[in-house]
């Protein structure tokens, strides 16, 4: 459902507001209208000038926090064709929900104002890829794949492609993990404020697999 302040969104300045001023529902347009830009090749955020340089020097006004998978070949700003200053990511390999990675959104949430919490996995991902091979190993690698072999896990006892299932068991997994473990996450969806999204990105097609939305 579309209210006044939905509909009169695009035609304010609310760059410089908590959130950039949108709700939840505002949000999620936006970053969707990004995205078939990004799809159609016709991209329009793509010149930071010498005002907005200045522009972000005074604070940052994300409207959406991603937590995204490091891969290269992943990149938030392109796929859902926003600004410099648009978007607050968080990018580790696997997209796992550590404390870290906890902690940085809860930040975007309390200290920015985001209405959307996106986390965005990618299919043909290497750290579940290994997850699905893993075997004991030292050091933080080790660690972090730990993270995604229950995921791996999951996904083994699921029919169709094995990869790809793991890729997505993982996305759920995180997003989980995000609402278990964090209580200014969780509160925040179940105030409906906030809304969780996890998705899996293809790199082929550019397509979004939605996996789960909360609120």
């Amino acid at each position: 459902m579309t209210d006044t302040h939905e509909t009169n969104a695009n035609a304010e300045d609310n760059s410089d507001l908590p959130g950039q001023g949108l709700t939840r529902e505002e949000a999620f347009r936006r970053m969707l209208d990004g995205h078939w830009r990004y799809l159609m090749n016709e991209r329009k955020n793509t010149d930071t000038t010498n005002e907005d340089r200045q522009r972000h020097v005074h604070g940052q006004y994300p409207f959406v926090a991603i937590l995204g998978c490091a891969d290269s070949r992943v990149s938030p700003e392109l796929i859902f064709d926003q600004r410099q200053g648009d978007l607050f990511v968080v990018r580790v390999a696997g997209n796992v929900a550590g404390d870290f990675e906890q902690a940085s959104l809860e930040y975007a949430i309390e200290h920015l104002g985001v209405k959307l919490v996106v986390v965005m996995g990618h299919e043909h991902c290497g750290a579940v890829k290994a997850a699905l091979s893993y075997t004991e190993m030292p050091g933080a690698i080790g660690r972090l794949l730990q993270e995604i072999v229950p995921a791996a896990r999951n996904a083994r006892e699921m029919p169709g492609d094995l990869l790809g299932n793991a890729v997505r068991c993982n996305v759920c997994r995180a997003v989980d993990t995000l609402m278990a473990n964090s209580a200014c996450i969780g509160d925040a969806v179940a105030s409906g404020s906030v809304r969780m999204i996890g998705l899996v990105y293809d790199l082929a097609s550019g397509d979004l697999d939605f996996q789960r939305t909360i609120g």
